[in-house]
């Protein structure tokens, strides 16, 4: 067996795409993985090393850094990962897969023989762009991070056509394209009800503008609820901490409109059954949103709902080809509640239906093989 280890500064409870991977590799593999937080198997090996506190003394110290350029001092600070460094350090591996680009000084400062795997995720220069304060500290530190680690590493992933496409440009780089689907689910979709229940799934920040989709319940009539299942993102401001108490005061007053504990990966299928759509209404406000192409497409086709999104091209393309739910014809909540309001019984059993036969061509089973395919070839 190969000795792996896969590094991610996340919580693998909340983590689809880092959790699954665990899953393609851990039965032919020696697996050790490094995160903030995951749930115990005897399967692999997991460390958990602490998330950093943004105390204003590291905010400040960090930001110095950033402001000068000195990024891997700056990673220091933001990353703890001087114990994990001494614990793995005299650690043979055969191959590292480093989920993120804030994850490549750690891979490289364990590297010894390893090949590395990097699995880009979404296209990090560009991850922000929208904010400024993004733009001034942390865009430069992840192009930084690109070039410096890109060209040394052994193979490339990332989430789609267009992500994959602009590393090539501004890079040099072919990555891998392995999607965000999840594992096939042997369910059967439920028939619709008197009310028809939506229910949109993931993590918090106001870039995403969750607002529109609150918004969109005014131009609905009560045949339609809504369901919001919302986490917390990684190393969130305050600003994003307090946002979804924002939105449920925008909320207030509509009961329609539900909040609900968010829940594991492994636990979402089952529970997502239960709605006639999932719905997503991202404006392009930065690249990655514009080429976006999200675990939650994926859940929402294994749970076998009728999708209803904003035209987002590669979600687009999978919608419509599959024919399993509404492209609103732009980005605001109006348009998207327009191709709602018209939406019958016949058409939420029949892309509830269609969902059936998408759910076995997008799942993961193509990705685990993909990814052990990378795996044997990046050792060989």
């Amino acid at each position: 067996m190969k000795q792996i280890l896969i590094i991610s500064f996340s919580d693998l409870n909340h983590d689809a795409r880092v959790s699954r991977q665990i899953d393609f590799i851990k039965d032919q593999n020696e697996v050790s993985v490094i995160c903030y937080n995951g749930k115990d198997n005897d399967r692999y090996s997991l460390y958990r090393i602490p998330k950093t506190k943004f105390t204003l003394p590291v905010k400040f110290i960090s930001s110095i850094y950033l402001l000068l350029r000195l990024h891997l001092r700056a990673w220091h600070v933001m990353y703890q990962t001087q114990q994990v460094i001494r614990d793995f350090s005299k650690k043979p591996f055969d191959i590292i897969i480093a989920n993120d680009v804030e994850s490549l000084p750690l891979a490289f400062t364990l590297k010894g023989n390893a090949k590395i795997i990097f699995d880009a995720h979404e296209y990090a220069p560009r991850h922000f762009e929208d904010r400024l304060v993004w733009r001034i500290f942390f865009q430069p530190f992840n192009v930084y991070l690109c070039k410096k680690f890109i060209p040394l590493v052994d193979k490339m992933l990332t989430v789609g056509k267009g992500l994959a496409n602009e590393y090539k440009k501004n890079f040099g780089v072919s990555p891998v394209i392995m999607n965000n689907a999840t594992w096939y689910s042997d369910i059967q979709p439920k028939p619709p009800t008197e009310v028809i229940r939506i229910i949109h799934h993931g993590g918090s920040t106001p870039s995403r503008k969750l607002e529109l989709m609150i918004e969109m319940m005014k131009y609905l009539d009560d045949r339609f609820s809504l369901d919001l299942m919302l986490i917390v993102p990684q190393l969130a401001s305050s600003k994003t901490s307090g946002y979804i108490d924002y939105l449920k005061k925008l909320a207030e007053g509509d009961s329609r409109i539900v909040f609900r504990p968010a829940l594991k990966s492994n636990e979402l299928i089952p529970f997502l059954n239960n709605y006639d759509i999932g719905i997503f209404l991202l404006p392009p406000i930065n690249f990655n949103y514009a080429n976006t192409l999200p675990n939650k497409l994926f859940d929402f086709i294994q749970a076998r709902l009728a999708i209803a999104i904003g035209p987002t091209p590669e979600m687009k393309e999978i919608v419509e080809s599959y024919d399993i739910g509404l492209v609103s014809d732009d980005f605001t909540p109006q348009s998207l509640a327009s191709k709602l309001k018209n939406i019958s019984k016949e058409d939420l059993i029949r892309f509830k239906q269609n969902a059936s036969k998408a759910a076995i061509e997008l799942s993961a089973d193509k990705n685990s093989k993909l990814l052990n395919e990378l795996v044997s070839t990046s050792i060989n």
